[in-house]
């Protein structure tokens, strides 16, 4: 995958671990232990889930049948639409702060790039270039995460935030999987 669609994709799909990190950022009862958790836990399994997405899609290509650029671009897009479908739900709580939350929210947050991972990332021959898009994905999480619990600080009305972020990255996974399909 080239690096520009690479980026893109880890973009999009961090702007859910984005969205939350606002969230949390704004509760007061959030320790910077508890911040630090909870960007670890949304790296770790944006990078775990879409690690494994991208073996089991290579596994079912090579072993049960290949599924095409165009099928791929599709499921893609309906992920992308899934995000924006989520943005346009009332969310009327935060993310809540409990012990042991953190694992929850970083596998809520990461379900997507297991999909993506099975759909984009499968057709990567080398064991090596899976784990190095896989770990972009999940440091990219990080940045995000980082760079939202910095801006926290400053806003007040999350409710505004998260449902952009929902769209940004439904928009730029609908984008990415009109690119599959036609290009």
């Amino acid at each position: 995958m080239k690096f520009y669609s690479l980026f893109l994709v880890a973009l999009a799909l961090s702007l859910d671990a984005f969205g939350v990190s606002l969230s949390i950022g704004l509760n007061r009862l959030a320790t910077r232990k508890y911040k630090a958790l909870c960007i670890l836990s949304f790296g770790f399994f944006q990078f775990l889930f879409s690690i494994l997405g991208a073996y089991a899609g290579f596994l079912f290509n090579t072993y049960i049948v290949s599924v095409p650029k165009v099928i791929g671009g599709i499921v893609i897009m309906l992920v992308g639409i899934l995000m924006i479908k989520e943005g346009l739900e009332d969310k009327e709580e935060c993310a809540l702060i409990k012990p042991g939350m953190w694992i929850i929210l970083g596998i809520s947050v990461s379900i997507d790039a297991m999909v993506v991972g099975f759909t984009a990332l499968n057709n990567i021959v080398s064991g090596y270039m899976i784990l190095k898009d896989t770990l972009f994905i999940g440091f990219i999480t990080i940045i995000n995460c980082i760079f939202a619990f910095i801006i926290a600080r400053y806003l007040k009305k999350i409710e505004i935030i998260c449902k952009y972020a929902d769209y940004i990255g439904g928009i730029i996974l609908i984008i990415f999987g009109l690119k599959m399909v036609f290009f």
